[in-house]
């Protein structure tokens, strides 16, 4: 019987390595990383890179995981899966912080809403589950983007809609947002959507690292952030918090 195939097991190696970060990575860090001569690691990059399994920042020359491996990533996660591991966790994320909860997952260049948590309060709200957010105006799709569970060419190809007046539309805009999302782990829009509305989001991961969805908080701006257009700190730790609960009982290791 046949040895096992060494490019493909270095291939395995620099995806795993992508999937256990939370920034992108040059070529310099992967070779070193894994042990592997700059010439040997970027020829893998460029092949996991033509068959969109890996992504290349052109400002940076950084690398990141590709969209294509949403397909793989989500195949053994069933949403009604995810949405069941999720539900205790998103109930208490909205008792700690008195806001609404709302879980998502890409589809079809939108964020499908799979699961609500009401404001615990009493006032009148509608149940969003079953909803079609867009990715570049709402904390959930931004994570989403970011994190490679939805890709950023085909939301750019045409300019995305406003819808308010603080809508990020021009790609030079989105892609720094998407970075700094990544940098911090989360994400947020601030009356991006609805005027007086804002929300913030954090990635969930399944098994491997690989983003399958995201929990978000959202609510009136000045509740979410402070005088200053900034969430705040609090809201931002009980999120992630709950981010890596779901995550931990998905089977993603590096949580």
């Amino acid at each position: 019987m046949a040895g096992p195939v060494q490019s493909i097991e270095r291939a395995a190696a620099i995806l795993r390595l992508l999937a256990g970060g939370s920034r992108r990575l040059g070529l310099g860090e992967v070779a070193s990383s894994l042990g592997l001569a700059k010439g040997t690691a970027h020829g893998i990059l460029r092949t996991l890179q033509h068959v969109d399994f890996v992504e290349q920042d052109p400002a940076t020359g950084k690398y990141q995981l590709g969209a294509a491996l949403l397909h793989l990533g989500t195949s053994y996660l069933d949403v009604n899966e995810l949405r069941s591991r999720s539900i205790n966790w998103a109930d208490a994320l909205a008792a700690r912080s008195g806001e609404a909860v709302r879980l998502g997952t890409p589809l079809e260049g939108r964020v499908l809403v799979i699961h609500h948590v009401f404001r615990p309060d009493d006032t009148l709200q509608t149940l969003d589950v079953g909803a079609l957010l867009p990715l570049h105006a709402s904390s959930l799709g931004k994570v989403l983007l970011a994190f490679g569970a939805s890709p950023v060419d085909s939301l750019l190809a045409d300019e995305p809609e406003a819808y308010t007046r603080h809508t990020l539309v021009h790609p030079e805009q989105i892609n720094r947002a998407l970075g700094e999302i990544r940098d911090l782990g989360w994400g947020a829009e601030v009356q991006e959507m609805s005027m007086g509305e804002a929300g913030i989001a954090a990635p969930i991961r399944g098994q491997g690292g690989l983003v399958v969805g995201a929990i978000g908080v959202s609510g009136a701006v000045e509740r979410i952030c402070d005088t200053k257009g900034r969430p705040l700190p609090a809201l931002i730790t009980v999120l992630r918090e709950a981010a890596r609960a779901i995550s931990r009982d998905l089977g993603a290791a590096r949580w």
